[in-house]
């Protein structure tokens, strides 16, 4: 399947080394009338073709069974290199049915499809979700009109990865600090009683009706104009997952009025195991298991997996299935436990549980996530195993930075420029001091250093899903890493962007290293 004229050249450059392809179907026929090729097909032909075995779908259909593999869907490659899971359609329907039960659908509902469809998130969603349901599924018209088109639509349903919800929260913030006197007025009058209500809903507390009605105000006068903006005027259910989200995040969109749930899960129990049920938000939890699902804690502190939605295991890959499927549960890889109130918490990767060279456990996801709650920082990534003490690489959000500095009347020219201030350096400072007051002694973050670029998939430092590999990027950036180590206070730092046409550069400058205390 090509999209133009340009990924059918490409595909046909490689033809020859491809001895099993047949057809190449294109979406957009522009400059593709003279081609002469076998195979090469518009994709309105295949529609006809469709229409005209139209009858034949009956015994097709018969000749398929619930167990049959559906979808082979490509991991994210946190742990290794991708592996390919085979689903079935029982796999996949009983995982949307299941999840139906506590987060329900309707085929009136709209939904928004504007995730790439390898994530298995959104096959969950856009493919057996809402087959099952028979809801609305909708597609951006482009990339850069996928706001406007949610806002159009106003879908019911939407399911977004960490990283989306921060965005939107922080655009809002951007936003507001644009606007006119009179609306960033309404919005600091109107936005703490948002959230006073919000967190007493949260935590699970009485409302009193003064609360209540401070909130019918707040809503009448901001949150139903900010939500319309945003595309969630009718939103019933809103999801994460992917990674875990910030307290402060939930509390905003919550102070908003949307219902946002944190869900867990991976490619290999068809997408979803676990999700806060409505009224049970806690932040530091992913929820309950859905129903048809079991969870269990080994003793290895290993999250454990048995449902109807384990998957068959992976393409030509029998020994990586004996490893992952035991007696039945599957095996996460992630470290955890659960809460009194029954719900699932997360930690980390069971690998990636580290030590000090004292011995004291921390977890790098854990110390990322608490960095990356911070409005200035995008991306972050710590390091510490068996050395002395903790250190981390930080990429600031430059949207959000950028507007501080504009705020500060402080000038600057790229990326690099600006993640190299010395302003910028004491906001991160204090960003991470503040961290540091909520960590244990030993778990506190010592020196930290901002990296000229962000972190980007198409040069290797992140997965699709935008989980860090952490390995490549050690490597890639060892000598700063060792800087910091021997407490030096810059670092001549060489590197290798790729950007999206392919073309390679290499990125030089000084970084500096700054202490937290």
């Amino acid at each position: 399947m090509a999209e133009d004229q340009e990924q059918v050249d490409k595909i046909l450059t490689l033809r020859e080394k491809l001895p099993h392809l047949k057809y190449i179907v294109y979406h957009d026929p522009k400059g593709l009338s003279n081609y002469r090729v076998p195979g090469l097909m518009d994709f309105r032909d295949v529609e006809k073709l469709g229409k005209e075995e139209k009858q034949n779908f009956p015994h097709w259909l018969k000749s398929l069974n619930p167990e049959d593999t559906c979808l082979i869907a490509t991991t994210s490659g946190t742990t290794g290199k991708p592996k390919l899971a085979m689903l079935s359609h029982q796999n996949l329907l009983s995982m949307a049915w299941n999840l139906g039960l506590v987060d329900p659908k309707y085929p009136s509902d709209e939904f928004v499809s504007f995730l790439p469809l390898a994530w298995m998130g959104e096959q969950m969603m856009s493919v057996a979700s809402a087959l099952l349901f028979g809801f609305c599924v909708n597609f951006p018209e482009e990339p850069d009109t996928v706001q406007e088109n949610i806002r159009e639509i106003g879908p019911h349903l939407i399911f977004s990865p960490p990283r989306v919800w921060e965005n939107l929260a922080a655009r809002v913030q951007v936003k507001i600090m644009e606007t006119t006197p009179v609306k960033r007025f309404l919005y600091n009058l109107f936005y703490p009683l948002g959230l006073k209500y919000a967190n007493k809903v949260l935590n699970q507390e009485k409302v009193s009706w003064w609360i209540k009605f401070q909130y019918f105000l707040a809503n009448v006068f901001l949150f139903r104009a900010v939500r319309d903006r945003l595309g969630f005027s009718r939103i019933r259910s809103a999801s994460t997952g992917g990674a875990a989200l910030g307290p402060d995040t939930f509390r905003f969109f919550h102070a908003l009025g949307v219902n946002l749930k944190q869900i867990y899960g991976q490619t290999e129990i068809a997408g979803i195991s676990c999700i806060h049920r409505d009224g049970e938000i806690d932040f530091d939890t992913v929820g309950k298991p859905i129903p048809e699902t079991e969870i269990k804690i080994s003793e290895q502190g290993e999250i454990l997996s048995k449902s109807p939605a384990v998957f068959q295991g992976y393409f030509k890959n029998p020994q990586a299935t004996e490893e992952t499927i035991v007696q039945g549960w599957l095996k996460s890889g992630d470290a955890g436990y659960f809460k009194e109130n029954g719900q699932l918490v997360v930690i980390d990767r069971l690998k990636d549980v580290m030590h000090l060279k004292d011995g004291t456990k921390f977890s790098p996801q854990f110390l990322e996530n608490k960095l990356k709650f911070s409005p200035y920082i995008k991306e972050a990534m710590v390091v510490g195993e068996n050395r002395d003490y903790i250190v981390a690489i930080v990429c600031i959000d430059q949207d959000i930075v950028g507007r501080w500095a504009e705020q500060n009347l402080l000038t600057y020219t790229t990326y690099q420029d600006l993640a190299s201030k010395e302003e910028v350096y004491a906001l991160i400072q204090q960003e991470i001091k503040d961290i540091n007051t909520t960590l244990p002694e030993k778990n506190k973050i010592k020196y930290f250093a901002i990296l000229f670029k962000e972190l980007d998939a198409d040069d290797g430092e992140l997965t699709r899903t935008r989980k860090i590999r952490r390995k490549f990027v050690q490597e890639r950036y060892q000598d700063l890493i060792e800087a910091m180590y021997a407490e030096e206070k810059e670092v001549n730092l060489k590197t290798e962007i790729i950007y999206q046409d392919g073309r390679k550069k290499i990125l030089t400058g000084k970084i500096k290293i700054q202490g937290t205390n």
